[in-house]
């Protein structure tokens, strides 16, 4: 299958793009700076410069292609006070995909979140089963599901909000070791037990895979192996790896503590990839988050 990835440098197509090589998929990657293409060029793919705003060299390469993955995001202005116009784009960008693929029955993976359960307040595990009806990646969630209704075969995987690996360094966790050795402790808000889930990169790659070559029209899926980590053993473990104590912070503090960051670390998140393991006989087989930084390469 020739597959079009956005999104295929970043932290979770860099393990993507391998994982769809080895299963024999040929894949182009979107690329918007010389040293992105040059990192897909030696992992085997073939480049295609872009990037989210070129809507029609974004439709011509869907048409071209067997299958999309997008995993693109404006992660830049949105961590630096532009969350909307991130949002926007990245809708923009799956309408133009989205009608390049219409009535195609090609496959056409998404990305979005589980942290947007959390703001639904369901006082139990997130499921696969439960949506919103308007957000700002609510929206581009709801407009992949749509497209199943247009002969595309659609999915979206809901990543969970640490998607932790060796390759990742921008992510949330990287963010959350900078902020600890800035403050000299690792923070979290108040007692600490509201949970996050968790997935290894590379379990997230595999799941990409297998959303791509299988996963039914109209599919959420849950990309989560840690159903729920309580926060506070996220910032003990934090705290372990840095050389710094973890600390209680609370809800009027946070903001000084943990910046950008500040709301999502109150969220309570536990979620369930129940349906999502059975439907695409996917079971997750990397170390989960505080093993992971046990592991201590974050730390290096």
């Amino acid at each position: 299958m020739r597959v079009f990835i956005t999104g295929a440098s970043g932290h979770i197509g860099s393990a993507v793009v391998p994982e769809l090589l080895a299963a024999g998929h040929h894949v182009i990657g979107l690329a918007r700076s010389d040293r992105s293409a040059a990192a897909l060029a030696a992992a085997g793919a073939e480049v295609r410069g872009g990037d989210l705003d070129d809507l029609d060299g974004l439709r011509a390469a869907a048409r071209a292609a067997d299958g999309v993955i997008h995993l693109a995001f404006k992660h830049d202005i949105a961590f630096t006070g532009d969350y909307a116009g991130a949002a926007r784009a990245d809708l923009r960008s799956i309408e133009a995909i989205g009608a390049a693929l219409e009535g195609s029955g090609k496959p056409f993976v998404g990305t979005s979140g589980t942290l947007q359960l959390a703001l639904s307040a369901l006082g139990r595990p997130g499921t696969e089963q439960d949506t919103r009806d308007a957000g700002p990646r609510v929206d581009a969630e709801n407009t992949v599901i749509a497209l199943a209704r247009r002969g595309v075969r659609s999915s979206v995987i809901r990543l969970a909000p640490t998607v932790h690996s060796s390759l990742d360094h921008h992510g949330f966790v990287p963010a959350l070791i900078g902020m600890a050795r800035k403050n000299g402790f690792a923070a979290y808000v108040g007692d600490g037990a509201n949970r996050w889930p968790a997935l290894h990169t590379l379990d997230a790659a595999r799941l990409y895979r297998l959303a791509l070559e299988s996963a039914p029209a109209g599919s959420r899926l849950h990309g989560v192996a840690d159903e729920g980590v309580p926060f506070r053993e996220i910032a003990q473990a934090i705290g372990r790896g840095a050389g710094v104590p973890a600390n209680s912070v609370t809800a009027e503090q946070a903001a000084a503590h943990l910046g950008f960051l500040a709301m999502f670390t109150q969220l309570d998140n536990p979620t369930s990839s129940a349906h999502t393991r059975e439907i695409l006989r996917w079971s997750p087989t990397h170390p989960g988050l505080l093993a992971d930084l046990a592991e201590r390469h974050y730390f290096a």
